[in-house]
């Protein structure tokens, strides 16, 4: 069975091209454009991976996984923080938040395909 990731991520552009990126390599993507959509989705999917953009309409990203790490059905889902915040300390309070890796945009389609893997391997 494919791995579900679950992105949430406000922007079509970068939907599309996560999108083409992860069916191409055999995931199988849920998609959500808030905050409040992506913490549904995670509670009802269940899904084995999440790609958490930081910067959206509503509950913001950090909130997001705060969220869904204090819920014990669903904290050991693994998240990725996808995001244009590149600045110094931003990968610090997404871990603090409680995302397992960071990878800043613009992102590097192999460097990301390989963060996913170490978690589904």
């Amino acid at each position: 069975m494919s791995k579900r990731i679950l992105l949430v991520e406000d922007q079509e552009d970068a939907r599309r091209i996560m999108r083409d990126l992860l069916s191409a390599n055999g995931y199988v993507l849920i998609e959500a454009t808030t905050g409040e959509e992506g913490l549904a989705l995670a509670e009802r999917e269940r899904p084995d991976l999440i790609l958490m953009d930081i910067q959206l309409p509503g509950l913001d990203g950090y909130e997001v996984t705060r969220r869904i790490k204090a819920n014990a059905a669903l904290r050991h889902i693994p998240i990725i923080a996808v995001t244009s915040y590149a600045l110094s300390g931003d990968d610090q309070k997404a871990a603090t938040a409680g995302c397992n890796a960071y990878v800043a945009k613009p992102f590097s389609p192999r460097l990301l395909m390989a963060k996913i893997r170490e978690f589904l391997p």
